[in-house]
Formats: structure tokens, C-alpha cells, sequence
């Protein structure tokens, strides 16, 4: 798929002689507070961002920079324990290459995690928001620049970037559960400031569900280079205006404590129906 002198060929090669050539199926996203999934990955093994050739260095709280490798309900992952954003002066590629590495390893499927905050009184901190589409409102994407036919069409139609059977085995695996999962639409800004009230007024009248500072260039970059994405949103806070509430990142880290639970829980069992 790629030519050996890629970023991305060196940093997969680097990953197989280290895992002795895992091959994953499924690659995960963890959001902020949502690391304690890794706990329960089966036969890992782990390697630190910063021992892969071309990946970047995680600098925000929750975001480790480790990529874990091994099972989840028999399935074999590949999950990132931090991600990178565009606040943090990382480039298009630094954010692209790790999703377009876990292409080249065998990833088929991408399942993103992120901690939102909410557009609409009915996404309670706590709630789980399954995303069927976004609003990029971060000024930049990660395909500006020359393209490789290689990874992926120079032009690139968006619509099913969040893949309508995937989105739909989601909500039959929460319905199962009798876990509530709402669909909505994601606002990704670029931060690293949280938004003003006026601009959450206007992500609602744009029809906004939740917003973050995440996800948007990650799911550009998969679809991209053909992987079939599913992204849920846990709502750890609501909109600046929406209550009397100061929004922080350490806020944020402890309103995911709120829905944590639930989204694994939805995640197992979403990874077990990929295993049966």
C-alpha cells in the first residue's frame, strides 16, 4: 500500500518487529478519561509513542502516548491511549499517520472515543452520544497538502464516513443492553479554549448535538484511506452558558467518570457481535 520510505511504512514495520507482527482487527481511539479500558486488554503488549519512528509526543493530561496491543473479547486490537490535536501545534500528518499505520497493520474497522460537551438539554453529563455526523468548524483538515494516490482520492466524498452498519450494530448492541444511545451531530473546534456561550448558541442553530476538540481530522484521515469508522461521544459537561458552571480540563476529566462505565460496557459487547 505504501512505498518503504513512508512515515508511515517505517513507524508499521517498527510496530510488527515489536509485537512479533500482531495483526489487529479493530483499532481503538481512547478520549479523555476513558484509559481504563487498556485494563482489560488480554495478552498486551505495549509500546510508548515515543519508540515509534514519526509519532508525535502526547502533552495533555489523560492522553498518555502508549499503544496497546492484544485482545478485547477475542477480537485483536490496536489501542491508542492518547491522540493527538491540532492545539497542541501537531501537524496534519502527525495526527494522520497513526491511523493510516494502523491501516498498513490490517485495521479494518476504527472505533473512536471522545469526551464531549453537550448542545442539548436531553445529553446529560453521563450520556452516551453515538455520532452519525460532524460540523468541522477547526479552520484546517488533514488532507490539505499534496496527496498520495497511494492512501487515499486527492477528492473525497464524506458522506457514510461514519458508517451506517457500524452505527447501526452500535445502537442494536446498546438497545441489547437497554443502554440509552442517542445519534448526533459532533462540532470539532480547534481549542485549546473552551467555547463561549455565543458560539454554543450558534453550534445549536447550526445543529450541533455535542462538541469537542478531537475526532474530526482522525475520521477525515480513516475514511480517507478506507477504514469503516464508528465514533461515540461521552458527555462529560454541559455548553458554556448552558449552566453556571466554569468549564475546565480537569472538569472534564471527572464528568467522564460519570458515563465511563456504560461505555465500555458498550464497547465489549459491541467487540463481542464483531468475534461471533
Amino acid at each position: 500500500m505504501y512505498t518503504p520510505t513512508t512515515p508511515i511504512h517505517q513507524a508499521a514495520t517498527y510496530l510488527k518487529q515489536r509485537t512479533n507482527d500482531f495483526k489487529p482487527q479493530i483499532g481503538i481511539i481512547l478520549g479523555s478519561g476513558l484509559a481504563s479500558l487498556i485494563n482489560e486488554i488480554k495478552d498486551a503488549q505495549t509500546v510508548p509513542y515515543e519508540h515509534i519512528p514519526n509519532f508525535f509526543d502526547c502533552s495533555v493530561a489523560g492522553h498518555s502516548g502508549v499503544l496497546h496491543f492484544g485482545y478485547l473479547e477475542g477480537v485483536p486490537v490496536m489501542c491508542m491511549q492518547g491522540r493527538g490535536h491540532y492545539y497542541e501545534g501537531l501537524s496534519s500528518e502527525d495526527i494522520a499517520t497513526p491511523i493510516r499505520t494502523m491501516k498498513l497493520l490490517g485495521v479494518e474497522t476504527l472505533l473512536i472515543t471522545n469526551a464531549a460537551g453537550s448542545l442539548r438539554e436531553s445529553l446529560q453529563p453521563g450520556s452516551l452520544m453515538l455520532i452519525s455526523d460532524h460540523l468541522n468548524m477547526q479552520g484546517r483538515n488533514p488532507l490539505v497538502g499534496n496527496n498520495d494516490e497511494n492512501i487515499g482520492p486527492r477528492f473525497l466524498g464524506m458522506e457514510g464516513a461514519y458508517n451506517p452498519k457500524l452505527r447501526q450494530q452500535m445502537l442494536d448492541t446498546a438497545e441489547t443492553l437497554d443502554l440509552p444511545l442517542t445519534e448526533g451531530t459532533y462540532v470539532g473546534v480547534l481549542g485549546p479554549v473552551f467555547e463561549t456561550p455565543a458560539e454554543i448558541k450558534a453550534f445549536q442553530i447550526l445543529g450541533g448535538d455535542a462538541v469537542g476538540m478531537s475526532t474530526v481530522p482522525e475520521v477525515i484521515a480513516a475514511h480517507h484511506c478506507g477504514l469503516k469508522t464508528v465514533a461515540v461521544s461521552m458527555i462529560t459537561n454541559m455548553g458554556a452558558g448552558m449552566t453556571n458552571e466554569t468549564l475546565t480540563h480537569e472538569g472534564t476529566l471527572e464528568g467522564a467518570k460519570l458515563g465511563v462505565n456504560k461505555l465500555q460496557k458498550l464497547i465489549h459487547a459491541f467487540l463481542a457481535k464483531q468475534n461471533s
